[in-house]
């Protein structure tokens, strides 16, 4: 994805150069006494709509998706603007992707275009994956099934590693980031550091390098200037803007608080405190606050803590619930629906196992996004004020380049539990590294994996493509006999 966090915008919108609406196909229509032009709130629900059906491939593609449509299709928003934004949303924790969607749908057309554009992109992944988990539970066992996941995980690991080399040529544009970068990683791998430490260390350390030696940051070579293209259809002073007060910031906070909080307390009464969904529904919740970095970084968290501590499900499973998020429309965090369903599936407690999985997966959806909006709808004023304003420039660039670390300790997670059958930990005083057994090293997933790397990186092949002929090659595998798990 394209960040320049460095590049103010444009401080006065070039008002006088907007190309009449009229000879602009589907531009928006005049909406105001003073001329300024608006979007017809049914255009964008559409808009919204069509973009959500084509957000596979991670937050890299979901963005670029957004950004074809929205600033080079339709221009209803300024390149500088929508970069503002993808900033801001970098800086919160949580889908940044997601994030961006209800940032500019309320530029367009306030709360209730943020929250359109937000719950629009989350919809075909939610009722997608409900319906793959349920098929996983009830034929996951079967040796087609097995077989085919069997083939996605080794695509997901080859991914991931596309992940780290893509953020990485963005986000490591000087030595002291790349040090920033090594530093989370080892952090998380040998020392098992918590990841919102690391996080935090990072945006410190990207702010104090900014304050005190703001060359430590530069790029090595001169980065090109942001092209903002031709002018919007709408002009910047036509966008939705409300001025920041405390009454409207208390407001926001008592409705999202509500919204978010409800659910949660309903089924913790209904199933009591100590039940697998109540513990889903504080840890997802909980987990939404603290997971910066974007889409990988959130995994590396919600596996080593659903896997490890809650044990709602095994790395294999969580590397399988991963490749369904991947052949999905919609955010990778959804892969906590699926995470949700298996828990509660096994631990219904006194509902029947299928609604107990049902309920936990709707609930744990809630929880992870309501955040999302509230974050986006309680800032989006403030920042408007402080477009450019390099301090938050400076801890956002710490923070993306630890962003690359976290992504690769997750890749080592997902490598030792994809190509091979059994793992041990082994500690040496504070550092504990966990090592796999070489004698079990699955051969048909070390084959598949080097598929799916060179379709990735050499053939150029979507995400989406390379993981169909995995999986299919998984499937041709299992029914040879060959020895796939």
């Amino acid at each position: 994805m394209t960040i320049d966090p460095a590049t103010p915008p444009a401080a006065t919108p070039d008002t006088a150069q907007t190309p009449d609406p009229a000879r602009v196909p589907g531009a928006p229509r005049s909406g105001s006494p003073t001329g300024q032009t608006t979007v017809p709130f049914s255009a964008a629900v559409k808009a919204w709509f069509l973009i959500s059906l084509q957000t596979f491939g991670g937050p890299a593609g979901q963005i670029a998706v957004m950004q074809r449509s929205l600033v080079e299709e339709k221009r209803w928003i300024g390149q500088r603007r929508f970069l503002h934004a993808m900033n801001y949303c970098m800086l919160l924790p949580g889908p940044e992707a997601q994030q961006i969607a209800t940032y500019v749908g309320w530029l367009l057309h306030g709360t209730r275009g943020g929250l359109v554009a937000g719950g629009l992109f989350v919809l075909p992944g939610l009722l997608a994956l409900l319906v793959l988990s349920a098929i996983y539970v009830a034929f996951g066992t079967t040796t087609a099934v097995l077989a085919v996941f069997a083939g996605l995980a080794p695509a997901v690991l080859a991914v991931v590693a596309q992940a780290v080399t893509r953020v990485g040529k963005k986000a490591l544009t000087s030595p002291a980031l790349v040090a920033i970068a090594v530093a989370a990683f080892v952090a998380l791998t040998l020392f098992g550091t918590p990841f919102p430490v690391v996080v935090a260390l990072a945006g410190a350390a990207g702010w104090a390098m900014g304050r005190f030696r703001p060359g430590l940051l530069r790029e090595r070579r001169k980065a090109a200037a942001v092209d903002d293209g031709p002018p919007p259809v709408i002009s910047d002073d036509a966008l939705h803007t409300e001025t920041p007060s405390a009454g409207r910031t208390l407001r926001t906070l008592v409705v999202g608080l509500i919204a978010w909080g409800v659910p949660l307390v309903i089924v913790a009464v209904l199933t009591g405190a100590h039940s697998t969904l109540t513990e889903q529904g504080l840890f997802f919740s909980g987990a939404a606050v603290v997971t910066f970095g974007g889409a990988y970084a959130v995994l590396a968290y919600v596996a080593q803590q659903a896997v490890t501590v809650y044990g709602w499900l095994s790395p294999g499973e969580m590397v399988r619930g991963l490749a369904l998020a991947e052949s999905t429309p919609g955010p990778l965090i959804m892969v906590v629906q699926f995470v949700a369903f298996l828990g509660a599936y096994r631990a219904p407690g006194d509902l029947d196992p299928w609604v107990a999985a049902v309920l936990a997966s709707l609930l744990v959806t809630w929880v992870t996004f309501v955040p999302s909006f509230l974050f986006v709808l309680l800032g989006a004023p403030y920042m408007e004020r402080l477009r450019g304003n390099r301090t938050l420039s400076a801890a956002l660039t710490g923070i993306t380049a630890a962003v690359v670390g976290v992504i690769a300790n997750l890749g080592v997670y997902f490598a030792v539990h994809t190509l091979f059958a059994d793992s041990s930990r082994v500690s040496w005083g504070p550092i504990a590294l966990e090592l796999p057994d070489v004698s079990t090293l699955r051969p048909v997933a070390v084959v598949l994996t080097v598929v799916a790397a060179v379709l990735l990186f050499r053939v150029k092949l979507s995400v989406l493509k390379t993981l169909g002929i995995c999986a299919l090659l998984g499937l041709a595998a299992g029914l040879a006999g060959l020895p796939v798990i």
